[in-house]
């Protein structure tokens, strides 16, 4: 893969204000550069970013129905109602039940959970899920990470005496449902002052104003943070103020006295002992905790997150993972036929937008094949499968480019969708799918930039290997946690050799483990550069190249560092380039 490497440089009064951020929080100007350009440019601003207290959440009752939506709580408490905890089969939706019913069991016992199955209900508030909700004489639905368009349901759900309160973060149509309350700060009637909470974050915010009005202390949710860094990360909602707090706090939870079932997951994964990032979340925990979800019924994740004996919690995060394994086979096999469907389709190379559908792919994993060619194509991408007459799909997006406001355009074609601006799920007729497939390349061709079907690094500073020392990785470290709205840092060096010990690695030979060095000093540099076995030409030429890369703990060698390249460039090959990232600015 060929990136374009973007890289802004600072001007001159950049250069001063980081040097004298710098000088007073005593850390390097490469990194307070960092800040400045984070918009964090006073020393009280940075240690409130280093530091994020939870004393500085928002207050929920600034969120919009959330004085009804506790009153509806506490009234059904109050008449001992039963509640029904019903959330989405995500990990968003499962963590988000889990909160809610693990803190509301700790003070009320006439309380279930739900979650809908994704082959025999479909994504949302189900008929199904309320029919079992008026067989169980549940008389309130908190629902979570869902609902927001579920006006025929709840409606349903009012005839047969049941009230919803919806926590949700998905874009609501100009039309909501007639729920007791709806929170949701994305409502364009809500002056939430942070629009970016997951589902999860939602239902803590409820939790959070339930506590404040029946004066039950706030250290209570702390054990249940870690739910919403699970969330935060799968969700890849930014990680930027209230988020950024519930992350780094959640983290923290997680690492040092997680809740049962995440600690079980975390020892099936093999993380056990070491100090767990958002990234683990991405890539192990989280996919694992979807798994049942997409395979068989998410209910078994909500399960394994609220059990309270650890031998059945690993007994249960054994099974996930074998749900995880056949997940990981059907989503290869997958992504591989799609993948010959485009490049079959010579069109599809001109066209700014991918939309395939085959009626034999799996449900429950077509989310990830869009995201697996979205990645690899650099193009928004619809997949589809069939459901009776119908085509049930899921979209994903390329940065700066929103998805959701693409499917909309075609609404009149669809019998359900939802979503935000990177991820979208929709419902249309299977007939109609060539004409959806038209109407949404058009929308995209029409909206999209260049820019954002480039594969590009966007580079934050280009230092040489002398300035890579560990106390710049502590204090890196301390920009974590990382994700959309905060990136962990990509540098760059110029001119770069192999140290002569640099070799192809991996089962496939598809890696390369690299000893390097730069002409500024003396020192050995360890790298791991995946799937990027292609340019071991260039290192093995004796010729100098140019790296874009992050700063990691080595793993396999307690307390060193090693650089996770992300491109390697030759670069005589590129030196017109380099002379452009070196003095020109980002647009």
């Amino acid at each position: 893969m060929h990136f374009k490497w973007n890289y802004e440089s600072p001007t001159s009064e950049e250069e001063q204000a980081a040097k004298e951020l710098g000088e007073k929080l005593n850390i390097s100007p490469i990194l307070s550069l960092l800040l400045i350009r984070r918009g964090i440019s006073t020393e009280s601003a940075a240690k409130r970013f280093f530091r994020p207290q939870l004393a500085d959440l928002i207050n929920p009752f600034l969120m919009k129905d959330m004085d009804i939506a506790v009153d509806r709580l506490n009234d059904a408490m109050g008449r001992k109602e039963r509640i029904l905890v019903y959330g989405d089969y995500d990990v968003d939706g499962c963590t988000a039940v889990a909160l809610v019913y693990k803190f509301l069991q700790q003070f009320y016992s006439n309380i279930d959970y739900y979650i809908p199955d994704r082959y025999e209900e479909g994504y949302g508030v189900s008929k199904k899920g309320i029919d079992y909700a008026k067989e169980t004489g549940v008389k309130l639905i908190i629902i979570l990470d869902c609902g927001i368009k579920a006006i025929d349901e709840i409606a349903y759900a009012k005839d047969l005496g049941i009230d919803f309160i919806i926590c949700d973060h998905h874009v609501p149509d100009e039309v909501m449902p007639k729920a007791v309350a709806i929170l949701n700060p994305k409502r364009p009637d809500d002056t939430y002052p942070f629009k970016h909470l997951c589902g999860c974050g939602v239902g803590f915010k409820f939790m959070q104003a339930f506590a404040k009005n029946n004066a039950i202390p706030f250290s209570r949710l702390i054990p249940l943070l870690d739910f919403c860094a699970v969330s935060i990360a799968a969700d890849i909602v930014p990680v930027v103020d209230e988020n950024r707090i519930l992350a780094f706090h959640g983290l923290k939870q997680l690492n040092q006295n997680s809740s049962l079932g995440l600690k079980a997951i975390i020892d099936i994964c093999g993380l056990n002992g070491r100090e767990l990032s958002m990234s683990d979340i991405i890539f192990k925990i989280g996919p694992r905790i979807n798994a049942s979800g997409r395979m068989e019924n998410g209910k078994e994740s909500v399960d394994l997150l609220v059990e309270k004996d650890y031998g059945v919690a690993l007994k249960k995060a054994r099974h996930i993972n074998e749900y995880n394994e056949q997940r990981k086979d059907i989503d290869k096999q997958m992504t591989e036929e799609a993948n010959q469907i485009v490049a079959k389709l010579e069109s599809q190379q001109h066209r700014s937008s991918i939309v395939l559908y085959d009626e034999n792919w799996k449900k429950g994993v077509i989310g990830i094949v869009a995201s697996r060619l979205t990645e690899i194509y650099f193009r928004p991408t619809v997949i589809l499968t069939r459901d009776g007459d119908y085509a049930t799909g899921s979209a994903r997006s390329v940065t700066g480019f929103d998805v959701y406001s693409a499917i909309k355009s075609c609404r009149d074609l669809l019998v359900n969708f939802g979503g935000h601006t990177y991820a979208a799920g929709l419902t249309l007729r299977w007939s109609d799918i060539d004409i959806f497939r038209a109407r949404f390349q058009q929308y995209v061709d029409e909206h999209i930039q260049p820019e954002q079907t480039e594969a590009t690094l966007n580079i934050d500073a280009i230092i040489d290997f002398k300035d890579i020392t560990k106390r710049l990785h502590n204090d890196l470290k301390r920009f974590s946690p990382f994700g959309p709205g905060n990136q962990k840092p990509l540098f760059c060096t110029v001119d770069v050799y192999d140290y002569g010990t640099s070799k192809v690695v991996g089962r496939e030979q598809e890696h390369i483990k690299l000893e390097l060095v730069d002409s500024k000093s003396s020192s050995v540099v360890n790298g791991i550069a995946f799937g990027q076995s292609a340019s071991v030409r260039y290192i093995k030429s004796k010729c100098s190249f140019d790296i874009a890369f992050t700063i990691e703990n080595n793993v396999f060698k307690h307390g060193s560092l090693q650089l996770q390249i992300e491109d390697i460039r030759p670069a005589e090959e590129y030196r017109n380039a380099k002379t452009y990232i070196l003095n020109e600015t980002r647009t």
